[in-house]
């Protein structure tokens, strides 16, 4: 019967393979659909924020319990201590990074290093504007950048950063939220 085959046999054949490929679909590969985040992780930061907030030569800000909106999520957290006995006179570094309830980034940033090279870093060569707002009595200046925008507190002994992503109010949510302390 070769040179008879008809368009219903091979709708038939094409049925035959689909099912097969539908089973193996179905059954053979892994499906996690509960990593709706792209592999990205939340972390508990508060280990890092207690061991920060006793070596710090300043007072370490974190968002307060309870302070955030409704889905918002830390996702990494690092401490670097300054180099006090080396003749290099390192800086101490704080960084809690967030993603909002949108999926964009808001991170604090602080250090007791020269500003001007660590708000430039930080924010990703962002801007200053000449607006300023005040968030908890204190004066926060609003930089503007291609990749993030951010807002900066510059306060003797430490620089705090609020950048990212985010919108401009969720960045100054950030920032209503910080609790500086030490110990």
């Amino acid at each position: 019967m070769r040179g008879k085959e008809t368009v219903r046999d091979m709708l038939l054949s094409m049925a035959a393979i689909g099912a097969v490929a539908a089973g193996i679909y179905v059954f053979q590969i892994p499906h996690d659909d509960s990593d709706k985040d792209g592999g990205v992780k939340t972390v508990d930061y508060r280990v890092e924020l207690r061991t920060a907030r006793r070596a710090a030569p300043y007072p370490v800000a974190a968002p307060g319990s309870g302070s955030l909106p409704k889905g918002w999520r830390a996702t990494s957290v690092t401490y670097t201590p300054g180099n006090t006995g080396g003749a290099g006179g390192g800086t101490a570094a704080w960084h809690l990074g967030f993603l909002d309830a949108e999926r964009e980034y808001v991170a604090v940033e602080q250090s007791d290093g020269k500003p001007t090279a660590f708000i430039e870093n930080v924010t990703q060569r962002a801007r200053a504007t000449k607006d300023v707002q005040r968030i908890d009595d204190r004066k926060w200046v609003r930089y503007e950048g291609a990749k993030y925008d951010a807002l900066v507190c510059r306060e003797r002994g430490v620089t705090t950063v609020v950048t990212g992503t985010a919108s401009r109010a969720h960045l100054t949510k950030m920032a209503a939220a910080l609790e500086a302390r030490k110990g």
